[in-house]
């Protein structure tokens, strides 16, 4: 399964990761990227709830995750792809928003396609 290799599941952990897949094809909607039939890069965007508003009792947002390109098609467009797809995505399901937690290196990339600093967005993350 290309997902799988892109991902670097190993092949014993091939059943699990499609068993993954199934379980949460309604929340986890994998985009893909391709040339010639083979699979080149993959994007993924997970399409949460938030909890019921004043105004609305449904209230989406997305988070983007596992963003890989392979390392001899980077530079050409098919991240950019990817997140175009994944925006258009957005905009079809009126998510509120869409956040992404990136790499340093990534930060460029994201903000290329539209994404922005956000000065409210925290992060607690448990000491060891």
């Amino acid at each position: 399964m290309a997902l799988a290799s892109l991902r670097d599941i190993p092949a014993d952990n091939l059943a699990a990761f499609t068993d993954w897949m199934t379980a949460h094809a309604a929340t986890h909607l994998p985009f893909i990227a391709e040339v010639d039939g083979q699979v080149i890069g993959s994007a993924w965007l997970h399409v949460a709830e938030r909890v019921p508003g004043e105004h609305s009792l449904t209230r989406l947002y997305g988070d983007i995750q596992s963003v890989m390109v392979r390392a001899e098609f980077r530079n050409r467009g098919v991240g950019s792809a990817l997140m175009a797809a994944i925006l258009t995505e957005a905009r079809t399901r009126n998510l509120l928003h869409v956040i992404v937690h990136s790499g340093r290196r990534a930060v460029d990339f994201y903000i290329r396609n539209g994404f922005t600093h956000h000065r409210q967005l925290l992060l607690w993350e448990p000491t060891a």
